[in-house]
């Protein structure tokens, strides 16, 4: 539906290299990254806000690159959400409808029906500095939506709201995508990503690192930098070991892990989801081929989880229960075992 195609932008001493990806009818397309590594860029390069040095933006086979923004059918919504602040509710969704050369009754029906489907009736002669952050991001999204955009842009929609509002606006999201439209959201918040795409592009310093599902970027990153922004603790880099056999060694400050890979002999880096680290107070005789005794450094604990920071030559990271915490009697300084097994490193070749 939207392609993305050899975007190329440089502005000062920041440069969009060579982006390309595509966007499927009715997804939910994430573009997840640090502040300042060109995500807002780009997303303005599509809405045409922005030209490009060079490459294409292609939607619906047609070329829309030097297309004008009214004749694009792309929307975009900002954090700040940008609401006329003179004009009411119902006359911000009302502007664009105008714009679009409808009148009278026909834009009362549109602005009823979509401040009925966002949620809002009941705000419409309501002025912008009268609502909540939440609410006036309702508008925001109905005044875009009110132009029927075949693909709807969000920068970082609900990363100013309260936790109660980013549930509420995430699930709208949701509803919006379910009823069919196209969406392309721009965030630095990797929990966000998981609970609203349907697929992910990681940004890295101007350039698309890795492009998946949620479940193939989280859970098989293929790079450093991705796994380390995904929030995975335990990343090492050393040199593997490959003989051949089933097992391969991966060495690391002196420490010798065993993992299953199948990639030759040489450097790169060893991943490791704290999920997959399990704590005892014995050596257990279990399926795990990896056990090291250790010492407890750190503790982090949240509501449910606590992840705690083991010294077993390196630093490696363990997500246990709460109820795991209390019932090994975890504290700091207390020596244990960790064990993790042999098929749960992930190996990536430098």
């Amino acid at each position: 539906m939207l392609e993305v195609s050899s975007i190329t932008k440089i502005i000062d001493t920041f440069a969009l290299k060579n982006i390309n990806f595509e966007v499927k009818r009715g997804e939910y397309f994430v573009l997840l990254g640090k502040s300042g590594v060109g995500k807002t860029m780009l997303l303005e390069i599509i809405a045409g806000l922005l030209e490009p040095d060079s490459g294409h933006i292609i939607l619906d086979g047609c070329d829309i690159t030097k297309e004008k923004i009214q004749k694009r059918y792309i929307g975009i919504v900002y954090q700040d959400q940008a609401l006329f602040p003179h004009l009411s509710v119902y006359e911000n969704i009302a502007y664009p409808l105008r714009c679009l050369g409808q009148k009278g009754k026909e834009i009362d029906a549109n602005v009823e029906q979509l401040a009925e489907n966002i949620g809002f009736t009941h705000l419409l002669k309501r002025k912008p500095k009268t609502l909540s952050s939440g609410e006036a991001q309702r508008v925001a999204l109905a005044r875009t939506l009110a132009t029927e955009p075949k693909c709807l842009l969000l920068d970082e929609p609900i990363s100013s709201l309260d936790i109660q509002a980013k549930s509420e606006i995430r699930a709208l999201l949701r509803k919006i995508n379910r009823s069919g439209q196209s969406m392309i959201h721009v965030t630095h918040d990797y929990e966000e990503a998981i609970s609203l795409a349907t697929r992910i592009a990681v940004m890295e310093d101007g350039k698309i690192s890795q492009v998946g599902s949620p479940q193939e970027v989280f859970q098989h990153p293929k790079s450093e930098f991705v796994a380390k922004f995904i929030g995975i603790k335990n990343v090492f880099k050393g040199e593997l070991r490959n003989s051949g056999d089933e097992l391969a060694e991966f060495m690391t400050n002196g420490k010798r892990f065993l993992l299953l890979s199948d990639k030759k002999s040489g450097k790169g880096t060893m991943i490791l989801r704290s999920e997959d680290v399990t704590i005892s107070n014995t050596n257990l005789q279990t399926s795990a081929r990896n056990t090291f005794k250790g010492n407890i450094i750190d503790i982090e604990m949240d509501r449910l989880k606590s992840e705690v920071i083991v010294d077993i030559g390196v630093k490696i990271s363990a997500l246990i229960t709460r109820d795991s915490l209390e019932k090994l009697g975890i504290n700091f300084g207390k020596e244990v075992w960790v064990n993790f097994k042999a098929t749960a490193p992930r190996y990536i070749e430098e």
